[in-house]
């Protein structure tokens, strides 16, 4: 029966180094594209609104896992919000630690989905792929209104609709204020005749 344990043990342990040294990205996308493999994601995940975050691009090469290199000169990235309506280019940066990994940061400031775009050569193989958040693939950016504490920031949207109902009220004041003016003008002119 010891052995038996023993054997079971053993094999856990395989199989659970195995698990930890894939080296996969969960909440991203993993596509083939020509000879490479492309990774595709948040940086920070999940994704909240107003909060640092961007683009997480891993290439490797699909048949031994190699990381490719040198790819931050030859592509280029967006970042797609509103069914294509706002589009932002990404700098793509490397890190020096992690060979092959590439970031393009940006701070979302909408909730929903969001495609990133990435385009451009990578060794001789032609990119233009598009990676957008959803069920299967990685989650779209999320409010933080719940992880906000003590005090709730109001968003930038109820903001700008506070504004305009304050600017709204300025200008019926500013026309109240200029109509009795006038009425006590004429009550003035017609006083003294």
């Amino acid at each position: 029966m010891s052995r038996v344990l023993a054997t079971v043990a053993a094999v856990a342990v395989v199989v659970s180094s195995f698990a930890v040294n894939t080296n996969i990205a969960l909440g991203h996308e993993r596509r083939a594209v020509g000879p490479y493999t492309f990774v595709v994601g948040w940086i920070n995940e999940p994704a909240y609104v107003n909060v640092a975050n961007g683009l997480s691009l891993d290439v490797t090469e699909t048949s031994g896992s190699k990381p490719v290199e040198g790819l931050a000169s030859t592509l280029r990235a967006e970042v797609i919000v509103g069914g294509g309506a706002k589009k932002l280019s990404l700098d793509l940066a490397t890190e020096e630690a992690t060979p092959g990994h590439y970031e393009g940061r940006f701070i979302p400031t909408k909730a929903g989905d969001y495609i990133f775009h990435i385009l451009g050569d990578a060794g001789s193989t032609k990119v233009d792929e598009r990676f957008e958040s959803g069920p299967n693939t990685f989650d779209g950016a999320i409010s933080s209104d719940a992880l906000q504490f003590p005090d709730r920031v109001p968003a930038n949207a109820d903001l700008a609709a506070r504004l305009d109902q304050l600017q709204t009220l300025v200008i019926a004041g500013i026309v109240l204020g200029g109509l009795a003016l006038l009425a006590s003008a004429a009550g003035l002119v017609t006083g003294r005749r």
